[in-house]
């Protein structure tokens, strides 16, 4: 259909990843480039709106240049005199709830944009922390994008949409960032999920739901059916999976039409990434839409194949003595065929990088012995872009059954993830204290929690989530022991322990809760700490400014005391440069006396903990003994119990927007609620709107 003033034109992406291998001498600027080509068909091609489905960036705390990049980027082609030609009609309070600016951003009088950004989240750049922010809450406060689909509870979600009109054409953008894919499994089968519909002219609408999943099948829950996913949507944008399947697919049963544009770089050497990439450039009017394909040209070419040397027994031999010198010498003309490939593809873009990336997986099974990578790579080291992973050698998996104490954790975890099978932290503590000998089995603890504590210390680098998971549980497993009056006898104890143990897993909600309630423990001790390294720091350079002022009254060039004063830090500001001892020295002691005061206050509030952890190889039974209270102790037992009072007003304070915004969401007129399973719905128009 022809455009006009009814069309929306929509650019849409996802999975950028922002900041992948940028220390790579070779790759380190791919993602920006890439990056800087999306936005530039936005700016060409005159879109009313960029959509992404999440993972702009591939940390979760980006480094200062990926965050610098990112906003020069934007500045550069979302900032301009164009009009935007549309409009919004929900209320944008709902709409960008977890922000201090609850509007988008080009209706704010002190900006100008030209080109509007909308964004959900991803599982890269998810919100974290004690004040739960992400990388895209810096982009939605500069002004430069507009973040949502965030949940503002983990129990019950209410997906509000953003009205959107250009001239007789209207969209309901909805929009659903990453969640643990389990936990939003279980969710949709409890009916937990809720879409809002707009009341007046609700078959009018054009449907257009965002959401950053699984999509293929990784496990029993560790997906998101498509049929989870109410009818009445008319395209789904699916982000997370990486392979590029832009053009979009009709679900046979719910009939809405689903489009994964895949990411824009290569994160991993497997058969998906390989396949061509693009974004989309989305046309709607009225209920009628079209997805334009659009082929990025700044992708560096990714080219991989398979070798099976058990297939070529007339080549290969495994009882030749020299068969591994054929093998390399095979593998050196696959390479080499494939860099002609990828040579010739080259030659008709310009824009593409210089050096390609080449994968050749080797399955050396049937009595084969694998040569030295290292050595190979050597040869390729000003051609490719990879060459420390230019060859992977494995075996394939044999068909045969076996026997589930067989099971070899190491095999598992020495398969890399290249291989199309992607592990997942939580599967592999899982796995392993499922297989485990008894002597290392989990008594008190439970699988699940334990998985989940491993992945936020590795993903989310939350150092203390092991330990406060550990303290959390085995403060409720002594209530618990307490209110039954148990004797103190080792076997009743460990009986009652397992039997706790097993009613807490049938209760997944929760032992979620336990797991969310250790990490805002977690995170407030790293607030802790922050405050405690600050206090000391700023004591020792009030000693060290002390020293230097001393010495300025005899006599000091007045460079030296101006090092000092920059370096004691900015927010001495011009003060800091001055040479003049008795005023410095002054300032130097009131700061003193301020930094001594918060390193006290701060290292009291760490020495007094509420439980001491169990040594590595303690039993439950000395566990117990250990923790067991001292009567003369009765000052810092009371101050230990103010000390957990603290940690449940931080828990609760962390939850007051997501009553507010309920509020909020109940008081407003123009949507109905829809249950995901449900095909009724209710509401009142508009016009009853703020």
């Amino acid at each position: 259909f022809r455009d006009d003033e009814d069309t929306f034109k929509i650019l849409i992406a996802t999975d950028i990843h922002l900041g992948y291998l940028e220390k790579d001498p070779v790759r380190g600027n791919d993602t920006f480039v890439t990056f800087n080509e999306i936005l530039d068909h936005a700016q060409k091609n005159e879109v009313d709106f960029v959509l992404l489905g999440g993972d702009l960036f591939h940390d979760n705390k980006p480094s200062r240049k990926t965050v610098h990049t990112c906003l020069e980027t934007l500045r550069k082609y979302c900032m301009g005199d164009r009009p935007v030609q549309f409009e919004i009609l929900s209320d944008q309070a709902v709409n960008f709830h977890y922000s201090k600016f609850p509007w988008v951003n080009y209706q704010d009088g002190n900006l100008n944009i030209s080109i509007p950004i909308f964004s959900i989240h991803g599982n890269h750049d998810d919100p974290t922390g004690t004040d739960a922010l992400c990388a895209l809450d810096i982009l939605s406060c500069a002004g430069l994008l507009n973040h949502f689909g965030r949940s503002p509870s983990v129990e019950k979600i209410d997906i509000s949409p953003i009205l959107l009109r250009k001239g007789r054409t209207k969209i309901a953008l909805y929009g659903l960032g990453a969640i643990p894919d389990e936990r939003l499994y279980r969710m949709f089968v409890n009916k937990q999920v809720t879409m809002l519909r707009p009341k007046e002219d609700e078959d009018n609408w054009f449907n257009l739901f965002v959401i950053h999943q699984n999509r293929s099948k990784h496990g029993a829950t560790n997906y998101i059916p498509e049929q989870f996913l109410d009818d009445f949507i008319n395209l789904v944008v699916w982000g997370h999976e990486h392979e590029c399947k832009i053009a979009p697919c009709q679900n046979e049963q719910q009939r809405f039409y689903v489009s994964q544009p895949g990411s824009s770089v290569v994160t991993s050497l497997s058969p998906g990434e390989a396949v061509k990439k693009h974004i989309g450039l989305l046309h709607v009017k009225g209920k009628k839409m079209k997805m334009q394909k659009i082929a990025l040209e700044t992708v560096r070419t990714f080219h991989m194949e398979d070798i099976v040397l058990a297939d070529h027994p007339d080549l290969f031999n495994p009882d030749n003595p020299k068969v591994t010198q054929a093998i390399q010498a095979f593998c050196m003309e696959k390479v080499e065929l494939m860099l002609d490939n990828a040579e010739r593809e080259r030659l008709g873009n310009p824009r593409q990088p210089e050096k390609p990336l080449i994968r050749l997986r080797v399955d050396y099974a049937g009595g084969f012995e694998p040569f030295s990578v290292h050595r190979f790579s050597q040869k390729y080291m000003d051609r490719v872009a990879n060459p420390k992973d230019i060859i992977h050698f494995f075996r394939h998996r044999e068909q045969k059954e076996k026997n589930d104490s067989d099971f070899n954790f190491g095999k598992l975890v020495s398969r890399p993830a290249s291989d199309g099978m992607t592990l997942r932290v939580e599967d592999l503590v899982k796995q392993y204290f499922q297989t485990a000998e008894k002597k290392v089995q989990l008594s008190l603890l439970t699988e699940r929690g334990m998985g989940e504590a491993v992945q936020e210390f590795v993903d989310k680098e939350e150092k203390d989530a092991i330990e406060e998971l550990v303290k959390f549980q085995l403060e409720k497993t002594q209530r618990f022991l307490k209110e039954r009056r148990t004797d103190a006898e080792e076997g009743k104890i460990d009986e009652e322990v397992r039997k706790f143990r097993e009613s807490r897993k049938k209760n997944a909600e929760e032992e979620d809760e336990e797991v969310r309630e250790a990490m805002t423990r977690a995170r407030a001790h790293r607030s802790e700490d922050a405050v405690l390294v600050t206090a000391s720091s700023d004591e020792e350079l009030m000693d060290t400014g002390m020293k230097g002022t001393g010495d300025s009254d005899d006599g000091l060039p007045a460079t030296l005391s101006r090092g000092r004063g920059w370096a004691r830090g900015r927010a001495r500001g011009a003060r800091g440069q001055n040479s003049r001892g008795q005023n410095s020295s002054a300032r130097g002691s009131s700061r003193r006396g301020r930094g001594s005061t918060s390193q006290e206050s701060a290292s009291s509030s760490r020495t007094y903990k509420p439980v001491s952890v169990p040594a590595k190889n303690m039993s439950i039974m000395d566990a117990f003994r250990s923790l067991k209270p001292d009567p003369s102790l009765n000052s810092s037992k009371s101050f230990s119990e103010d000390i957990i009072d603290d940690d449940s007003d931080l828990e609760d304070i962390s939850i007051v927007p997501s009553s507010k915004a309920n509020q909020r969401l109940s008081t407003t007129p123009s949507l109905s609620k829809r249950g995901s399973q449900s095909q009724t719905s209710r509401g009142v128009d508009f016009e009853s709107d703020e």
